[in-house]
């Protein structure tokens, strides 16, 4: 079966814009309730009686939540109408959404972020397809960046205010005016984003694409690399309180900037990764450690640990669309896994930098050491980026390799040992021309007559 035809849905401008704002609101939506718990783990922790690190495996459901439902949801739908899709994953984020505002317990809260988290991936998949969908030729990207600025506004705007309202109103007012969120996003999706069903890429060649070991391996380095922003930013609001001397209320505030650091980090990733897509990669997540090590040097005060917090938030998300990038480059065929597959890696990533940094803190090791778990694994996720493009452009095989050589040293002995052989050619050459220059003279001499 031959891939889906990419055409507008519709006459192009007729109504793309009501529809990419539809699936804007959902990505900011996304984004902020991803993010939020990180700003909330004191007074969630507090509400429930339980410790900040075990608040912090709340953070790893719903990235398993990710992990699991962004693969399996994507299979499933590719044989509903989009917009059909779009609003069941938003349906699911609001029942999320309820059992977490509601949980009488701890219990409650995993399940509720994990219900919350099976959306995730499945959305910004699907999102990305229909706004391509919907634009102009020649004009996909700029829809899809138009539906993941929603994302990013989240890190300036939702994440902060919704901090300020749980810290007011109590946490569970902040999840819950997301959850509304989720209900606009739905009935916009329903209103504006048309109704049409898409012919469906066969799955097996799809899963086919997604085996080859350059996927597999650029999956593998956002598993782990990005594994170390979530280690550090699941606890940047003690790190800001307790290590930095920021008030709670200033938290906020900070995230405000932090979210700013996002938005020039996603634009500069983008750019970087159009140029040099490869090496992007590698020295991104290599930064991403160095910023983590910044953060540790300088979070013993307010002025070093706010400079510190922006470059590591340009380079958290520097990664991202470096990442994207790569994973859809070496799987050209599988557009719409392949994506989904990257939200997972990503989230997978999520539940391990927050379990690894709860591990440290309840051994007793203290805030710093997720800075440090933080560098590792960025670190580690690079080292896996650079076998990539090692095994990509590696060196030849060794019997190529030796034959290469064989005709080199041949070509340089006849070179050096062998100089007649060039003496001769020009001796030959320089008979023939006189010969020909005879000939010529004799051919221009009047025929004798008889």
């Amino acid at each position: 079966m031959d891939a889906p035809q990419h055409a507008p849905t519709q006459p192009a401008g007729s109504s793309a814009g009501p529809a990419l704002l539809a699936l804007a609101i959902g990505a900011f939506a996304i984004g902020s309730t991803e993010f939020l718990m990180m700003g909330l783990l004191p007074q969630v922790a507090a509400d429930l009686r339980v410790s900040v690190p075990a608040v912090g495996y709340a953070i790893s459901a719903y990235a398993l939540g990710v992990v699991v439902g962004a693969p399996t949801l994507t299979a499933l739908s590719t044989r509903f109408p989009h917009q059909r899709v779009l609003a069941g994953l938003m349906a699911l984020f609001v029942v999320g959404h309820a059992v977490t505002a509601l949980a009488p317990g701890y219990d409650g809260l995993l399940v509720g972020r994990f219900v919350t988290g099976l959306s995730h991936g499945s959305f910004f998949g699907v999102a990305a397809v229909v706004a391509s969908r919907l634009a102009p030729p020649g004009k996909a990207a700029s829809a899809i960046s138009r539906v993941f600025t929603g994302l990013t506004v989240a890190q300036v705007l939702g994440v902060p205010f919704g901090t300020l309202l749980g810290q007011h109103l109590g946490w569970r007012w902040a999840f819950a005016a997301i959850g509304l969120l989720g209900v606009v996003t739905a009935l916009a999706v329903l209103r504006w984003v048309p109704l049409r069903r898409d012919t469906a890429t066969p799955l097996r060649r799809e899963m086919a694409d997604l085996a080859r070991p350059q996927v597999l391996l650029t999956l593998a380095a956002t598993a782990v690399g990005t594994g170390g922003l979530f280690a550090v930013y699941s606890y940047v609001a003690p790190i800001l309180t307790d290590l930095a001397g920021f008030s709670a209320g200033a938290v906020a505030w900070v995230l405000v900037v932090y979210g700013l650091g996002t938005v020039a980090g996603t634009l500069l990733g983008g750019r970087t990764a159009d140029r040099f897509p490869e090496a992007s990669v590698v020295l991104g997540l290599l930064g991403l450690g160095l910023a983590c090590l910044l953060l540790l040097a300088l979070s013993g005060s307010r002025a070093g640990a706010l400079v510190a917090l922006v470059v590591f938030a340009v380079m958290a998300f520097f990664v991202g669309p470096t990442l994207m990038n790569r994973t859809i480059s070496v799987a050209p065929g599988s557009g719409l896994m392949a994506s989904a597959f990257n939200q997972a890696a990503f989230n997978a990533a999520n539940a391990l930098g927050a379990a690894a940094g709860a591990q440290v803190l309840t051994a007793g090791f203290g805030l710093r050491a997720t800075m440090v778990v933080g560098a590792c694994l960025a670190i580690a996720g690079s080292l896996v980026a650079l076998v990539a493009v090692v095994l990509l452009h590696g060196a030849p095989q060794p019997a190529a390799r030796i034959a290469e050589l064989a005709r080199a040293r041949a070509a340089r002995r006849a070179a050096e040992h062998e100089p007649s052989l060039v003496l001769e050619a020009l001796r030959l050459a320089g008979e023939a021309g006189a010969t020909s220059c005879v000939a010529a003279v004799r051919l221009s001499e009047p025929w004798p007559r008889g």
